[in-house]
């Protein structure tokens, strides 16, 4: 009862919102998030402790212009984000209503889009799932390693405090498509208390939390999946497996064959160069695992041979506010203030007449 009150709450919210703004609300439709292929051109990798040879850092940090309609959930999804990340990133914001300030005025507002990653501290090889990042990186098999690793990457959902999904390695032992899900006994046991569901399996179809496609996994019964709630990626909500937006999942699938190795690992500080330049990308420590990011940032430093390069004063800023999004702590580079490239989609009068998918621009 008391959900679906809130639930209620956020809703009237919203159409109150929506209400208080003369400009017509955008409608985003499933087609919107089909057409986002500009989000998979592969990046490219190269990993050295050398950071003027190092390309460990990707993308581009990006701003979309608010307007009436838009709501984290659907921005994220658009630009190939987690929930999380719009969260980290934009803290204070209401997800909910982007373009109205705290008095319910309208108000032109940038929300940061932190498409740009610090690569895991990882061999560029095979499927790695950093879980406090919940993101999921495929380095793509190459032979000309000198010319950088092909990277893709795509944001996940993970497992909730009580069904914590692990660490460990892997093998891809299989792939299937319109799965059906085969309920672990603990997990039947937990919806008979918990809704009276007793059902041992569900059939392929709109009601099958695993989606579309799975991987499975030489990891007990976890898969990398899709899912049937899409707004779940990037927030805790699953049984330990690692859960894809139904495209990104449809796009991955075919990239990795059975056999790949991959890793579930747990970096909430990630330390990378591009330019010369080094990176701190610092996320929330989701699992209470690392107690001491400071401490993490200075062992990956060190291991690098970067320690002395770094102002430490800028280090201790990046943990602190655990934004997400990459900053710049080499001392010789002081000013890492972000450029504003204000990314607008079209109103939804003119999208049908926009040659690109959105309007939208990505740089990589």
């Amino acid at each position: 009862m008391r959900k679906t009150a809130i639930a209620v709450t956020l809703a009237l919210a919203l159409a109150l919102a929506l209400a208080a703004t003369t400009v017509a609300a955008r409608t985003w439709t499933e087609e919107d998030f089909e057409h986002k292929s500009y989000l998979h051109r592969p990046l490219y990798v190269v990993m050295s402790t050398d950071p003027g040879q190092a390309n460990s850092v990707v993308g581009e940090v990006l701003f979309h212009r608010a307007e009436p309609g838009d709501t984290f959930l659907d921005l994220a999804r658009y630009y190939g984000l987690g929930a999380n990340e719009m969260h980290e990133a934009n803290p204070g914001i209401n997800e909910w209503t982007p373009w109205l300030d705290d008095n319910g005025r309208a108000v032109e507002r940038d929300v940061i889009l932190p498409t740009q990653w610090v690569m895991p501290d990882v061999e560029p090889r095979g499927l790695v799932v950093n879980i406090p990042e919940m993101r999921i990186y495929y380095f793509h098999p190459t032979k000309k390693i000198e010319y950088g690793v092909p990277l893709s990457t795509f944001p996940v959902g993970l497992g909730r405090d009580e069904w914590k999904t692990p660490r460990g390695s892997f093998k891809v032992r299989g792939k299937t498509e319109n799965p059906t899900w085969v309920l672990p006994a603990s997990i039947r046991a937990e919806r008979i208390k918990e809704k009276g569901w007793s059902e041992t399996s569900i059939p392929p179809g709109p009601d099958n939390p695993l989606g579309k496609h799975r991987f499975e996994l030489t990891m007990g019964a976890y898969a990398i999946h899709g899912t049937n709630i899409p707004w779940g990626v990037g927030m805790q909500v699953s049984h330990g497996c690692v859960r894809l937006y139904p495209e990104d999942v449809a796009r991955l699938f075919p990239m990795v064959p059975v056999g790949t190795q991959g890793h579930f690992i747990y970096q909430p500080v990630k330390i990378g160069a591009r330019g010369g330049k080094i990176y701190a990308e610092v996320h929330k420590d989701i699992y209470n695992y690392t107690p001491g990011l400071y401490r993490e940032a200075v062992e990956v430093l060190n291991r690098r041979g970067w320690s002395q390069e770094v102002d430490y004063a800028r280090l201790q800023r990046a943990i602190e506010e655990q934004s997400g999004i990459p900053m710049i702590v080499s001392r010789e580079h002081i000013n890492d203030d972000l450029e504003e490239e204000v990314i607008r989609l079209p109103s939804r009068r003119n999208r049908a007449a926009s040659s690109a998918a959105g309007g939208a621009r990505r740089y990589d």
